[in-house]
């Protein structure tokens, strides 16, 4: 893991500078999210052994977000911090700081444009909540979902291994995580979200001996030869159009296996950690519709349809609403090509 005082200069240098006060957040709220990990670690036993948590409740402590995605929610924490000046919250534009040690107390100077907020603190900790992230569903960007679906799980999950590190990662995650640098199946071919989301990487063309390895390993274990053969020759020539080649024949029926392979392996590896939890009225709210869902789903299955039930979420902090939605992936095969009907609930 990284020291908490690069992560902090890793955040001010990408301009990121998002706070979350106490008295602002209230103190329900604070407490909610960490009843969400204690009742998570009744519930889920070692599934959550891997969150690492600071369990003492300050009310002179300042959180700064971290990375928040559906696989983390994580936060620098300031201890017994003091602020002066007048934080921005809606403050978008460049930043700059410095960061400087008076006896026991650190002092952090942030510059958002023309305003200055000052932070003093002793301590800087970090806050680490891990969340199943495998049956959560986003449907931004239209056309052959499924497969987006598995590029945004493989980026989140390889985010949370590059910005947090090892520890926070099972080592299937951190197998599958090399796929995020296999074209025919990240952003370059599957994006997720629309293009000006993207966060672009250097030469995101080249795909790495690594994910070589886990896509040879994938086609063998379904028995996919032809899959196999044509990876040897984008192995051989990893140029872009080979790479949407190969892409393409992702969501070709003959090579549905080796897909369905790779989608249940990232939602075992996902169920190693606990569902968001948000209160009982809210859960509640929750379980209805996806014991709705659950309904249909068993319907269309006694129809000979599959379907998969996946969710949207909010974060258990920093959330504006508890706004649930509820999806039905509808899988609709046809003569060459597996393609996916959205039904939200």
């Amino acid at each position: 893991m990284q020291d908490t005082f690069e992560m902090l200069e890793e955040l001010l240098e990408q301009e990121q500078f998002e706070l979350l006060f106490p008295k602002e957040n209230g103190a329900q709220a604070e407490w909610e999210c960490y009843e969400t990990y204690e009742n998570n670690e009744r519930k889920q036993g070692e599934k959550d052994s891997l969150a690492r948590v600071g369990k003492e409740k300050n009310p002179g402590d300042i959180r700064l977000v971290y990375l928040m995605n559906d696989a983390v929610e994580s936060f620098l924490i300031f201890r017994d911090a003091r602020l002066t000046g007048s934080y921005l919250e809606n403050y978008e534009g460049p930043l700059k700081s410095s960061l400087s040690q008076e006896g026991d107390e650190y002092i952090l100077v942030v510059w958002q444009g023309e305003n200055v907020v000052t932070l003093f603190f002793r301590m800087l900790d970090l806050e680490v909540y891990l969340y199943n992230y495998g049956e959560i569903g986003h449907f931004w960007v239209p056309g052959y979902e499924y497969l987006r679906q598995l590029e945004y799980r493989i980026a989140i999950a390889r985010d949370k291994l590059e910005y947090l590190g090892e520890e926070f990662c099972t080592e299937k995650e951190r197998a599958l995580v090399q796929l995020a640098d296999f074209p025919p199946l990240n952003y370059c071919c599957y994006p997720a979200v629309p293009k000006q989301y993207i966060v672009p990487k250097e030469d995101p063309w080249k795909p790495s001996a690594a994910a070589f390895q886990v896509m040879e390993e994938l086609a063998k274990e379904a028995r996919d030869f032809s899959l196999l053969r044509l990876l040897h020759v984008y192995k051989k020539f990893p140029a872009p159009f080979i790479a949407r080649i190969f892409a393409r024949v992702l969501h070709k029926n003959k090579h549905s296996a080796v897909i369905d392979l790779l989608t249940g392996k990232i939602k075992s590896a996902a169920a190693a950690y606990p569902d968001r939890t948000f209160g009982n009225e809210a859960d509640q709210q929750l379980k209805s519709l996806l014991s709705k869902a659950g309904k249909l789903q068993e319907k269309l299955t006694r129809d000979g349809i599959h379907a998969e039930v996946l969710r949207e979420e909010p974060f258990t902090t920093a959330r504006d609403s508890l706004d649930f939605q509820v999806f039905l992936m509808v899988w609709k095969k046809g003569w060459w090509n597996r393609r996916v009907e959205i039904r939200k609930l």
